[in-house]
């Protein structure tokens, strides 16, 4: 094999790799949004879930293009930016928004004493 033949095909299967990572983390954030209640997001201002789920569905449309469009590609491959940009919201709505809607569905920690969560 070439050193450029080589070079490509072990680059173009790390993107590849990164791609599918990436798609991971968008469906995980996707339905995860789904999944909870819309006042929950309303209730700890952070937008609304219409909001939320059209950025991460957005995000996985934008993941499932380039991994079952081509993958690979690099950074200024096809759709390279836009995914770079898509799992960037997908990780905002998993880091910030989640914890936060998550704890407002709940209505309440399940290990409450008496005189509070214990």
């Amino acid at each position: 094999m070439d050193g450029k033949l080589m070079i490509s095909f072990v680059e173009y299967w790390v993107y590849f790799i990164l791609a599918l990572v990436a798609l991971g983390i968008e469906v995980w954030a996707f339905f995860d949004c789904l999944r909870h209640k819309a006042n929950a997001f309303e209730a700890v201002s952070k937008r609304t879930k219409t909001f939320w789920l059209a950025l991460t569905g957005g995000a996985l449309a934008i993941g499932a293009l380039s991994v079952f469009g081509g993958g690979g590609g690099g950074l200024l491959g096809p759709l390279g930016l836009f995914g770079l940009a898509a799992v960037t919201a997908a990780s905002v709505y998993l880091a910030d928004v989640r914890p936060a809607v998550k704890d407002a569905g709940r209505g309440g920690s399940r290990n409450m004493g008496p005189y509070g969560p214990w």
